[in-house]
């Protein structure tokens, strides 16, 4: 089967780099352990290969206990995400913004008086695609953003940027299983649709319901248990040589489809 979305070549950056641009990094212990306490969103933690003693440990115990993941991470390249910065062993990756709820998305549907529109990103990691994807919700009316705690991009500066301001007013939750997501929209009465190479055309389906779209990450698509959980699966015609779309501007096809069907 052909993959539905091309993955996106990505340049290694060499241990002597500047901190990328796409991530809000907080830096050394002291700013991490006020970080937790402040209750503010926090997407990773980075700590230093067997650096688990003194105050890291603290920090460590309570990421674990807030569900936050924790990576081992060598010396170069914490040094390389500090740009220079003594960052003693740790830094945080926090959010952008705070991330909402579920129900907040179905709450703004009941209040604009419609059915629900959400998306689901399963496993996308491309800052640049994520923050696209949001403006597209965004312009077409959707209700908000699903993303998964693990293995995906966050809400970072990046992906702010890209999203040409449009994180500000969708909602995005960020959630430990997308597969129980799915599970639960299901019974509020959402219908799935996943995109899939090798499906029926999107313009044939019906988006006019209560609907979840699943698009699948740049190099591998929509999980095997996503697809297997959907209610239908659609796909893109291509006409060209090259045989998938970048999973932001897919994202874009698709959703302005529902929203015409939805508006028109």
């Amino acid at each position: 089967m052909k993959e539905p979305y091309r993955k996106k070549n990505d340049r290694p950056r060499s241990s002597g780099e500047a901190r990328p641009a796409s991530a809000s990094y907080v830096i050394g212990r002291n700013a991490v352990t006020e970080l937790l306490k402040s209750g503010r969103a926090v997407d990773k933690l980075y700590i230093k290969k067997g650096e688990r003693t003194g105050s890291i440990t603290v920090i460590a115990a309570e990421a674990i206990r807030r569900g936050i993941p924790i990576a081992d991470t060598d010396l170069a390249r914490l040094d390389a995400m500090a740009g220079g910065l003594p960052h003693q062993g740790v830094i945080a990756s926090a959010a952008l913004k705070e991330y909402g709820t579920v129900d907040d998305m179905l709450r703004l549907a009941e209040e604009r008086g419609e059915k629900p529109l959400i998306l689901l990103a399963d496993g996308i990691e491309d800052p640049q695609n994520l923050g696209a994807l949001l403006r597209v919700a965004e312009c077409t009316g959707a209700h908000g953003v699903i993303i998964p705690k693990r293995r995906a991009v966050g809400l970072t500066d990046a992906v702010g940027k890209a999203s040409a301001g449009a994180v500000e007013y969708v909602p995005v939750a960020k959630v430990t299983n997308l597969a129980a997501e799915v599970d639960r929209l299901k019974e509020k009465g959402l219908w799935i649709f996943a995109a899939e190479a090798g499906a029926g055309p999107y313009y044939e389906a019906d988006f006019r319901g209560p609907t979840a779209l699943i698009l699948g990450s740049e190099g591998f698509g929509v999980s095997r248990l996503l697809r297997e959980k959907s209610d239908f699966t659609v796909s893109i015609p291509m006409y060209g040589q090259i045989n998938s779309l970048n999973v932001s501007a897919a994202g874009a096809v698709i959703l302005c489809e529902a929203a015409r069907q939805r508006k028109g």
